[in-house]
């Protein structure tokens, strides 16, 4: 066991209480925040430096794999940063980063951007052409590769006209091994005369969405970006010295490679990282790393709820879990079965520019705006008309506010506020940053950031996720939200998981319900039936069900429905058991060629 696991029987030791949570959580979170344009040549490598000078042996960040103390961690970034600045790394030149989850991760980019570089974040699951695509709209002029990714990274520099140069972390046939030559150079602190003048609002990183709908876009993060989101989540939590945050989340995202570790370094805490997530392993991991704290995202909650009992599940020291994508039917049996004192829901997206925080612990909601933020997160409900694809207008052309418990697209009011609020740094792209902006919202000439998500206020002003736009579809004249649906199916026993879509019916206007489920040893499908019926209008049910095996996921825990959409119930394409749900029989059927054709010629009733 590594020196930097702690020994003690978790068991043994009590439980961290959970921390008050009230408008003082707001108000730590401003405090630390405010400090950025304090001292605007302060960055994340800095604070890491300070607490290195008052803490050198304190564990930073750790791993089976390594383990790195805020000391070594520091001179492992100056090292990083005097390799950029050797190899001709320019302000603002970008260095691509192909690595799996560990301690050097970290190092690698606080440690080239010190130097002024931009170092894009690449998704280590892409292969081939989007992993192509990303080089090139990085335009980056070296790429670091760990020596188990070299094979998939040559392929895809194979498909770029100007590639990197290739730099390799561990034994390789190819490029040029980084590693024993980062060893060597000097680790003492740098000096005023070797960098640039850096400042926060100098761009930090390159970090792609999910590519869930196409190739994934690069968005901008600066700097200021990664200080306000590591200090303002560090100030939500009450992160402290004493804490440790697991941390199995891809480090190439927002939120397990800068929000999960960030907020941990801003405190002088630790960070337990995980290759990846395993169901099998988590809880074992959390007892053994010593953790208080873990960051969670999209479904990973659920997936743990389901999954067998594990005698480390209750035998933790966690006080807080963090994250995103915590439906509304998970947050009590999961906080009860795991006892987890405290639950912190947020909704941000890498490129917004505002977010929302349930700091009360308000199940299923993903946060309020308290009236002394609101400046600071200028956030705004609109009405949205799903067939065509937009908010509404009114008769002067402007878009119509939201009321409380009607479903809206959420936007950002897009400026420099003196906080930092309302920023849009953009993607590589103009013209995809250009299709994020909403103009003449609410009056002539302003600007907003559309988030693509459909959301509810309630009467306390708590905000509920209701869909993706684009998810939602419509049927029989009603809007159809695909998480609700999917959240009825989730209830009903024999059921695993389930994802729905909307599917092209010819002859008839709008999209049909469809239900890829994946199923238990229990699942009855005429108890599925009665089941949604009882529980959701008659238009919402769905029309169609395709039984798999399993669901095909993003690396962070959202759900792939491209192809299920393209499939649609089309027997020729699916090969998985599909059903068809027949009015006057009141059950879900076996949908044949045969039966799939008569619905295409409209001569069965839907």
């Amino acid at each position: 066991m590594s020196a930097a696991i702690r020994e003690n029987n978790p068991s043994e030791v009590p439980a961290r209480p959970a921390r008050s949570s009230s408008n003082k959580d707001w108000l730590r979170a401003i405090e630390l925040t405010a400090s950025i344009d304090r001292q605007p040549s302060r960055l994340l490598a800095d604070v890491v430096h300070g607490w290195a000078a008052t803490q050198a042996d304190r564990v930073a960040l750790l791993s089976d794999r390594e383990t790195l103390t805020y000391g070594a961690l520091s001179k492992r970034i100056n090292q990083y940063a005097r390799w950029a600045l050797a190899n001709g790394i320019d302000k603002g030149d970008t260095v691509a980063l192909l690595m799996p989850n560990r301690p050097d991760y970290l190092a690698v980019w606080l440690g080239i951007t010190k130097a002024g570089g931009i170092v894009a974040l690449l998704n280590t699951q892409l292969t081939g052409a989007a992993l192509a695509h990303c080089l090139k709209v990085a335009a980056a002029k070296h790429i670091i590769v760990a020596a188990q990714l070299v094979e998939a990274a040559k392929v895809a520099l194979a498909q770029v006209v100007d590639p990197p140069q290739l730099w390799t972390v561990g034994s390789s046939e190819d490029g040029v091994r980084i590693d024993p030559m980062v060893e060597g150079l000097n680790a003492e602190p740098l000096t005023s005369d070797e960098t640039p003048s850096v400042t926060v609002d100098d761009r930090a990183l390159l970090i792609y969405t999910s590519g869930t709908t196409g190739l994934p876009k690069a968005a901008h993060v600066s700097h200021r970006r990664v200080l306000t989101w590591s200090l303002w989540f560090a100030g939500l939590i009450e992160a402290d010295p004493g804490d440790r945050m697991y941390d199995c989340l891809p480090l190439y995202h927002s939120v397990g490679g800068v929000v999960a570790v960030g907020c941990m370094l801003a405190a002088g805490g630790s960070v337990a990282i995980a290759e990846k997530f395993s169901a099998q392993k988590f809880w074992d991991d959390v007892v053994r790393f010593d953790c208080t704290a873990f960051q969670y995202i999209g479904e990973l909650c659920r997936y743990l709820l389901n999954a067998p009992p594990s005698p480390s599940a209750v035998r933790h020291r966690l006080r807080v879990c963090c994250g995103n994508g915590l439906r509304g039917d998970v947050w009590e049996p999961f906080k009860d079965r795991f006892a987890i004192p405290r639950i912190l829901e947020f909704y941000a997206a890498t490129e917004g520019n505002f977010s929302l925080f349930n700091v009360e612990g308000k199940p299923g909601a993903i946060g309020r705006i308290p009236s002394f933020l609101t400046h600071r997160f200028p956030a705004a409900l609109v009405r949205f008309d799903v067939e065509a694809g937009a908010p509404l207008r009114d008769a002067n052309g402007l878009c119509i506010r939201s009321a409380a418990g009607e479903v809206g697209e959420a936007l950002g009011r897009i400026g420099v506020m003196k906080d930092g609020g309302g920023r849009f740094e953009g993607y590589t792209s103009a013209a995809e940053t250009e299709k994020k902006v909403l103009r003449d919202v609410f009056a002539p000439d302003d600007a907003w950031f559309r988030t693509g998500d459909l959301m509810m206020r309630d009467a306390e002003g708590y905000f509920y996720f209701v869909d993706r736009i684009g998810d939602t579809f419509r049927w029989k004249g009603e809007n159809v939200a695909t998480l609700e649906v999917a959240e009825a199916i989730a209830a009903c026993p024999g059921v695993a998981d389930a994802t729905v879509y909307g599917v092209t019916v010819p002859g008839h206007d709008g999209r049909a319900g469809m239900a890829a489920i994946v199923a238990g040893e229990d699942l009855d499908l005429q108890q599925l039936h009665d089941h949604l019926r009882d529980r959701l209008p008659a238009y919402a049910v769905p029309l169609f069900v395709r039984i798999l095996p399993s669901l095909s996921l993003t690396e962070t825990f959202k759900q792939k429905k491209q192809d299920l959409v393209r499939d649609g119930f089309d027997p020729a394409c699916v090969k998985d058991p599909l059903f068809f749900r027949n009015a006057e029989k009141g059950a879900y059927v076996a949908l044949d060629a045969a039966a799939a054709a008569q619905i295409a010629r409209g001569e069965v009733r839907v």
